[in-house]
C-alpha cells in the first residue's frame, strides 16, 4: 500500500511540473486602436466649436462658440464608409449692427456621410438638411424667433486613437432658408460655417 501511495504521489507531483512548463493560451483581446473593420456601427459623443455667418437683407454677421451633442451609424466596404449622423446644439453666435440684433440659439442638422478609411484615420465628406432657429430684433419691436430648414455640408477627418474612442475635426456649411421679420421689414435667413472639434465613442 505505501508503495502505491507513493507512486501515486509522485506521478501527482510530475503532473504538476508537467502543466507548469506548458505555454499559456493566448486569447482573444480587443485591438488597443482602430482596425479598419472598427468602423462599422453606431456611436455616441459631443462636439464643440465656432459659429461665424451672415444674415441676408440685413447687416449683421452673427458669431460665437457652439456645442453639443451627435449620434451616427457607419457601414464599411472596404476601405470605403458609408452612414448617416444627426446633432443638435446650443449657439452664442450673434451681433448687432443698430437698429438690429440676431441670434442663433440652437440649430441641428441630419447628414449622410461618405468616405475613405485608412486604417484608423477616415477622411469624409457630408451632406443633408439643416435646421435651426434665428431670432431677430429692432428698437421698438419685441424679439421675434424663426425656425426655418435648409441645407448643410463640409467634409472632415476622424481618427480613432483608442479601443472604441475617436476624436475628429470637420467643417460645416449651414444655410437656413428665408423668414419673413416685421420687426426689421425683411425676409431673413442664416448663412453659417462652423468649424467643430468633437470625440465619438463607438459601441
Amino acid at each position: 500500500m505505501r508503495v502505491l501511495l507513493g507512486a501515486a504521489f509522485s506521478i501527482a507531483i510530475a503532473g504538476s511540473a508537467f502543466a507548469a512548463d506548458m505555454p499559456v493560451r493566448n486569447y482573444y483581446t480587443a485591438p488597443a486602436t482602430f482596425s479598419p473593420s472598427s468602423w462599422a456601427g453606431p456611436y455616441l459623443g459631443g462636439q464643440f466649436g465656432y459659429e461665424w455667418g451672415s444674415v441676408s437683407n440685413n447687416p449683421t454677421r452673427p458669431n460665437g462658440f457652439q456645442g453639443g451633442v451627435e449620434a451616427g451609424y457607419n457601414w464599411q466596404f472596404g476601405q470605403f464608409v458609408v452612414g448617416g449622423e444627426t446633432d443638435l446644439n446650443i449657439s452664442g453666435a450673434r451681433d448687432t449692427s443698430a437698429p438690429f440684433q440676431f441670434t442663433n440659439p440652437w440649430y441641428g442638422t441630419v447628414r449622410g456621410r461618405a468616405g475613405i478609411a485608412f486604417n484608423n484615420i477616415l477622411l469624409y465628406g457630408t451632406a443633408g438638411l439643416g435646421f435651426g432657429e434665428l431670432t431677430g430684433q429692432s428698437f421698438g419691436f419685441l424679439s421675434q424667433s424663426k425656425t426655418s430648414a435648409g441645407f448643410v455640408g463640409g467634409a472632415g477627418i476622424e481618427y480613432g486613437f483608442a479601443s472604441h474612442w475617436s476624436a475628429k475635426a470637420e467643417w460645416l456649411y449651414l444655410d437656413l432658408a428665408d423668414r419673413t421679420f416685421p420687426a426689421t421689414g425683411a425676409n431673413n435667413g442664416l448663412s453659417a460655417n462652423l468649424l467643430r472639434f468633437g470625440v465619438n465613442y463607438h459601441f
